[in-house]
């Protein structure tokens, strides 16, 4: 990752998000297979994006009622370089903002809860994360509060991780990067979201990742990338699953059999 890293420009749009000196890559999966089958693979990290993200459905056809399932996609993968330099905290901020949440306060969450959330965040240290070189700040329930309800500095507190730790959190919570003031210490974080199968993603994996290196990757990969369909019918390619784009004998059509 590190040319990648090392050839990122400064953050242009706006001097309160990213510090100067903070580098950042994106498209890991396109980057590398360790990141698309270790990170975004992970299967605990899976588990519970599955458990929170995966949407159903109950719809009429004639006189049958379906149940259809849309499983969690990817929605970005970053990886960031927080230097020494970086002389102010990142706003906190929610990252389903992207999505339009509009979200009601609750006392307790929902069971079961795949109801609420737009989006998982998955955050695995490549080296030692403290409060002094930028750890993530965020607000431990936050996902509880209406949408509208702004943030406190006041109960931040900091994600700090050894080297290979990893931190999973909801998009609806609020968090935000810190400064590093350390005089010679990197913080070095890779970190991908995934967000409901029916919504779009804040980063565009179809043209992030080529397509002659998505062929490559397994078809558990490819599938989370988003080359399957959204039940019933969502995402498809000449009204086939659109795997057809990476692999033409994935041909089955797009929507299910028993509604049509």
């Amino acid at each position: 990752m590190r040319p990648y890293l090392e050839s990122d420009l400064p953050w242009e749009a706006g001097n309160d998000f990213f510090p100067p000196s903070t580098r950042r890559a994106f498209g890991l999966i396109g980057k590398s297979r360790t990141a698309a089958v270790d990170l975004i693979g992970n299967e605990l990290y899976q588990a519970v994006c599955d458990r929170f993200l995966t949407s159903k459905s109950y719809a009429w056809y004639g006189n049958r009622n379906e149940v259809n399932v849309s499983p969690p996609q990817v929605n970005n993968t970053i990886v960031f370089s927080v230097r020494p330099g970086n002389s102010f905290d990142q706003p906190l901020h929610r990252d389903d903002d992207i999505h339009y949440a509009n979200r009601p306060q609750i006392d307790k969450y929902p069971e079961p809860p795949n109801s609420r959330e737009f989006g998982i965040g998955f955050f695995v240290a490549g080296t030692k994360t403290s409060r002094a070189n930028g750890a993530t700040r965020f607000i431990p329930g936050s996902h509880l509060e209406d949408t509208v309800q702004p943030p406190d500095e006041r109960d931040a507190v900091y994600a700090e991780l050894e080297p290979g730790d990893g931190f999973i959190m909801l998009s609806s919570c609020y968090h935000g990067g810190s400064k590093n003031t350390t005089k010679d210490e990197e913080r070095l974080v890779f970190s991908c979201f995934m967000t409901r199968g029916y919504l779009r993603q804040e980063e565009n994996q179809y043209i992030s990742v080529p397509q002659e290196v998505a062929k490559t990757l397994p078809l558990r990969i490819q599938k989370l990338m988003g080359y399957a369909t959204s039940e019933p019918m969502l995402g498809w390619v000449d009204f086939k699953d659109p795997r057809v784009a990476l692999d033409p004998t994935a041909s089955r059509v797009a929507h299910k059999d028993d509604n049509y």
